[in-house]
């Protein structure tokens, strides 16, 4: 037993059906911020609408925080929700439980007092801090709500693709998906060479490997560029593993080039000024026609390995809301009609069947419908290896929980003990490669090891005959 399954075993106890927490009430509890250790911070009565005698206020400097000392008569999984006005605008805050695995959590604009679910936390017998830190800043916090949180229902995933004539291959593997969510997860890593390392650190190779199409941009070919992702994505393929796609897609034209933002940075919005919205909204545009240009060149590479029999998780456009790419740069509407025009292209203009369609935001306002949209994901950057239940949550609600659910890009890798007490049933995992898998700020060898041989996480010799699921 590993440590971190010894720690979490009460906990794991607790959720299932004979599990005893009699000892705790499961009402709600609600602690003031005013009344909480502050840390560069203060306390403030000015904007009404405050619970308590006050609210805390001066989130200015990395440090700044609130510290939060709760006590817990045994291990039990909470929802937390923070109540806070973001009168200054749109911010995202970070929690930190125990001074371990951080969580980050978007604060809307608001101009009043509001709450925001915060995800959950698992409490220890004893003592416990929750903190929440500075993170963008400038918003105020009133108070923070704990209440038990209930074990997840089953799940209602729709068992078929969206595209009516999906391939055999890609049929096949979205079967087996269905079939392992909920029960397992997917170790995956981005690129076939730290698959490969992390195979002579830990004994075991990741099941799903990530390749970036983004060598293959026209803007970067006439640059010099020559891609290798089809060929890594084949040689996983051929050795029983299962294949992502993402693509950095350097925009078609009106690349900087400067000494601070190069050619190859093009996939960024500060590095060219191409205008999204201004060319769909003139589909007879020089900058249009490039468009569809770059989407054909792409379409050669998937039908690649459409010949190969690869069935692709096919993730483009990715993080869209984030807007530091140019694709998500001017709103949702010009991302989710580019989406559509993507979808178009690949699936009906160029028959390309064997793509499981996965959208890479979270927002609602964002998403471009569940007719194109096969499985959903995000991607995380947070240290501490935790479950990441904040967006996992947010996904469940996205997509109705008929969808299935991916951390398509992290740069720690969650403990797997961790995702089954709170309940977090990511599809897969995949963490970015270097300075991310490799360093041990974000993945130590120990917790690498202990998620590579965790009978939660399957990896590549345990999925082999996916293909094979009817």
């Amino acid at each position: 037993m590993s440590r971190f399954t010894s720690f979490l075993l009460p906990v794991l106890l607790a959720l299932s059906p004979g599990g005893d927490a009699r000892c705790l009430s499961n009402a709600a509890r609600t602690f003031e911020a005013e009344e909480a250790v502050l840390t560069g911070t203060r306390a403030e009565s000015t904007l009404s609408g405050y619970t308590g005698t006050g609210y805390v206020a001066g989130f200015d400097e990395g440090s700044d925080k609130i510290t939060f000392n709760i006590p817990s008569s045994t291990t039990k999984l909470y929802d937390l929700s923070i109540r806070y006005a973001g009168i200054y605008g749109e911010k995202r805050t970070t929690v930190l439980l125990n001074g371990g695995g951080n969580t980050e959590v978007l604060f809307p604009a608001t101009e009043s007092f509001s709450s925001v679910s915060a995800g959950q936390v698992l409490l220890k017998e004893g003592d416990n801090t929750i903190e929440i830190v500075n993170n963008w800043g400038w918003y105020l916090i009133d108070s923070i709500t704990i209440k038990p949180s209930t074990p997840r229902g089953e799940h209602n995933i729709n068992p078929l693709l969206n595209n009516p004539n999906a391939d055999a291959p890609a049929k096949a593997l979205y079967k087996y998906l269905v079939s392992i969510y909920g029960n397992k997860i997917l170790s995956g890593q981005q690129e076939l060479s730290w698959a490969d390392w992390i195979k002579a650190q830990t004994g075991k190779t990741p099941a799903l490997v990530s390749v970036d199409l983004m060598d293959y941009s026209p803007s970067r070919v006439e640059r010099g560029t020559r891609g290798t992702a089809v060929e890594e994505a084949i040689t996983h393929h051929e050795r029983g593993g299962i294949v992502s796609v993402l693509w950095h897609w350097n925009a078609p034209v009106g690349l900087y080039d400067t000494e601070e933002r190069r050619w190859w940075s093009g996939f960024y919005t500060d590095a060219t000024d191409f205008d999204i919205a201004k060319t769909l909204a003139n589909p007879n545009s020089a900058n249009h026609t490039l468009i569809i240009r770059d989407i054909d060149a792409i379409a050669v590479q998937l039908k690649r390995l459409q010949a190969a029999g690869v069935p692709v998780l096919w993730r483009p456009l990715h993080e869209a809301e984030g807007g530091w790419f140019w694709w998500g740069a001017k709103g949702p509407e010009a991302a989710k009609q580019l989406w559509g025009i993507l979808y178009d292209r690949l699936v009906e203009y160029h028959g390309l069947n064997n793509l499981i369609w996965v959208w890479n935001s979270i927002a609602p306002e964002w998403y471009p419908g569940d007719d194109t949209v096969d499985i959903l994901s995000t991607d995380v950057y947070a240290q501490g290896n935790g479950p990441i239940s904040v967006q996992y949550d947010q996904l469940v609600e996205l997509g109705k929980d008929k969808k299935l659910i991916a951390a398509a890009e992290v740069g720690a890798a969650p403990l797997p003990d961790l995702l089954q007490a709170y309940q977090t049933h990511w599809l897969w995992f995949a963490v970015w490669g270097d300075t991310f898998i490799n360093n041990p700020q974000w993945n130590s060898l120990e917790v690498l090891k202990d998620v590579y041989n965790h009978d939660y996480v399957l990896t590549l010799d345990e999925i082999q005959g996916w293909q094979n699921t009817v």
